[in-house]
């Protein structure tokens, strides 16, 4: 079953109506970060593809998350709550919740806005050269999983 495509804009704004649900104040179901680090947490996929402010894995690094995690990101299944995340992807922190916000909704809707089409054979920070089908499960899966996280 495919994942909904976070391409599209119903999917795209069906995530961001997520996102406005949450409040300063929402609590995590489980795991340790709190609303506005979760949210820092979920940008940091679109940092990597959008911004040049993360290293890019070395070689051997790159082939190694090519072979060992790439599947588990990319594929439809979920992932299991409380799953252990790579270091640039640990925000320990804390940050600010409007901030956090703002500049995810702005990713969501530039990623949906540039289309499919423009992530067909885009080269990943981590992984390599990825399909359309690929980018859209590694962004909405994550999000999906995280604002699932925190009851939205």
């Amino acid at each position: 079953m495919a994942l909904p495509s976070i391409f599209t804009q119903p999917v795209a704004e069906g995530i961001i109506t997520r996102i406005n649900a949450l409040s300063p104040n929402t609590q995590a179901q489980w795991g340790k970060m709190s609303v506005a680090q979760m949210l820092a947490h979920c940008n940091v996929p679109y940092e990597m593809t959008y911004e040049n402010i993360h290293p890019e894995p070395n070689a051997l690094v790159k082939l190694i998350l090519k072979l060992v995690a790439k599947n588990g990101v990319v594929n439809e299944k979920p992932y299991p709550k409380n799953t252990s995340t790579a270091p640039q992807f640990l925000i320990k922190t804390e940050k600010d919740f409007d901030t956090e916000k703002n500049r995810l909704i702005g990713y969501i809707r530039k990623t949906q806005e540039l289309g499919a089409q423009a992530f067909d054979q885009k080269k990943s920070h981590s992984f390599g050269v990825m399909s359309t089908t690929e980018w859209n499960n590694m962004f909405y899966k994550h999000l999906d999983h995280h604002l699932t996280q925190f009851g939205v």
